[in-house]
């Protein structure tokens, strides 16, 4: 038995209770769970793979793991112990084996140191098409996701029309949304009635800002990238989106505002590289510098170095086609939904065609 002496203060602490139920395979645990049996999905996480998943109903909180393991039973408890005088223990185990864990209800965002790797994704390659959170279908775009720090994914809806989606929110340090076509219609706390993102839209999703999908196109697709890779979605049941209170301009974690970036309304201006226009999408000034989100085109074609001091670039090709140089001469051919992943310090070379477009992101925003 571990850490008994100190259960008496800790028990003052706890706020909620779960019990783990290992998953073989967690998406029909959660159809069977939710749909069958009147459940309602807490939290999931990570949205593109889930693999834990917070479920409740008729009194009770399940917690969801993918396991191929038959496990003891396991009750979580959650609740503030962090300010604990002491180091409070993680794990008790009853007398007849129950483990009892404890957590922190309300934990910060963890961000891992992450890795500098150069990561080439092709659309023809390995990385399939996944089921994902509310009937999505996810394509990893960063393997490895540089160490857990970042992850990107190319999101299909296939078949439009209502989405089961509900009120939520992610417990991140960045998360922007790109719609490359069709379009999806959507509602954030505090931004007013439901509006259309359409295809070259953009938003930058502020951590925890409570949102929804309410409906989409057919053959709807965004790029989405986040930090850190793997982060908890949460679903917030009190909250009916649209809520009455408007505040457009305001701030919400790591001193970000939400921005709805409209294509129709943007303008493309010269780049410092010849023959390559650029459009901002103004994420720069929304999140306080973290990042930077740019369009870039080819009006002719172009041959320009790329590189960075950062933490992150990221390039996804839009529309036509490229060639990337390295300095051991390896050369990639890329095209459209192919994307690469940089190194920083280290210089590549893009051999553009005229009519390319590709989105860019890097953090933070000033890191060349």
């Amino acid at each position: 038995m571990i850490g008994m002496p100190d259960i008496d203060l800790t028990k003052d602490r706890i706020r909620a209770a779960q019990i783990v139920l290992p998953c073989a395979d967690i998406n029909n645990e959660l159809l069977f769970f939710v749909e069958r049996l009147g459940f309602r999905v807490e939290m999931i996480s990570p949205a593109d793979a889930p693999s834990v998943a917070v479920v409740s109903g008729y009194g009770l909180n399940l917690r969801l793991e993918t396991s191929g393991e038959k496990l003891p039973l396991v009750l979580r408890l959650g609740g503030d112990f962090s300010s604990l005088p002491f180091v409070a223990p993680r794990e008790i185990v009853s007398p007849d084996g129950v483990r009892v864990q404890f957590f922190d209800a309300e934990s910060l965002v963890e961000i891992p140191d992450g890795t500098q790797e150069f990561i080439v994704t092709t659309a023809s390659g390995e990385n399939a098409w996944s089921a994902g959170r509310a009937g999505m279908l996810y394509r990893d775009l960063i393997p490895g996701r540089l160490g857990d720090r970042f992850v990107a994914s190319h999101i299909s809806i296939p078949e439009g029309g209502e989405i089961p989606d509900y009120v939520h929110f992610h417990k991140v340090r960045f998360q922007m949304i790109y719609c490359i076509r069709g379009w999806a219609r959507l509602v954030y706390e505090n931004q007013g009635e439901p509006f259309l993102m359409n295809a070259g839209d953009c938003v930058l999703q502020p951590p925890e800002i409570r949102h929804r999908v309410l409906e989409s196109s057919a053959q709807f697709e965004v790029l989405e990238i986040g930090c850190p890779a793997i982060h908890a979605t949460h679903a917030d049941h009190a909250l009916t989106l649209p809520n009455d209170a408007l505040a457009f301009d305001k701030i919400y974690g790591a001193n970000q505002r939400f921005l709805h970036h409209v294509a129709a309304e943007a303008v493309w201006q010269d780049s410092q590289i010849k023959n390559i226009e650029s459009r901002d999408t103004e994420i720069k000034r929304a999140s306080d510098g973290l990042a930077d989100v740019r369009l870039l085109q080819a009006t002719a074609e172009a041959s320009f170095p790329v590189n960075h001091r950062g933490e992150f670039l990221f390039y996804f090709i839009l529309k036509g086609g490229l060639r990337l140089g390295g300095k051991a001469g390896e050369v990639y051919r890329l095209n459209a939904n192919d994307c690469f992943v940089l190194p920083r310090d280290t210089s590549y070379l893009v051999e553009a065609d005229e009519g390319l477009e590709m989105l860019r992101v890097n953090l933070p925003a000033d890191n060349f």
